[in-house]
């Protein structure tokens, strides 16, 4: 009686292993990003009143180190994901830069 026991017992045993959890060692805390890195926004400020050309719009972008640009008219829906790496170009009816940031 009891061999017949044994390898249910040891069917179970192998069953409850697998949902058992394995302590690993902490991932070390990520390193903090470099005080320059990613979109620089205050290093545009000659830009403002400039109009929002497809050339200006590309210059700003490489010289505030963003990723990506975005550029916002009056009454564009926006979203509302946040992405440092991406630099958002406010213009007015005239086409005309009214403010640079992140985000």
């Amino acid at each position: 009686m009891l061999c017949k026991r044994i390898p249910s017992s040891l069917a179970l045993l192998a069953v409850l292993a697998g949902c058992s959890s394995v302590e690993t060692p902490e991932a070390p805390a990520p390193q903090p990003a470099e005080p320059h890195a990613g979109c620089q926004a205050e290093a545009l400020p000659g830009l403002l009143g400039e109009p929002a050309t497809a050339e200006r719009v590309e210059l700003a972008r490489q010289q505030s180190g963003a990723r990506s640009v975005r550029v916002l008219a009056p009454g564009d829906a926006v979203t509302l994901d946040y992405d440092s790496q991406r630099l958002n170009i406010d213009i007015d009816e005239a086409e005309l830069i009214q403010r640079l940031s992140c985000g």
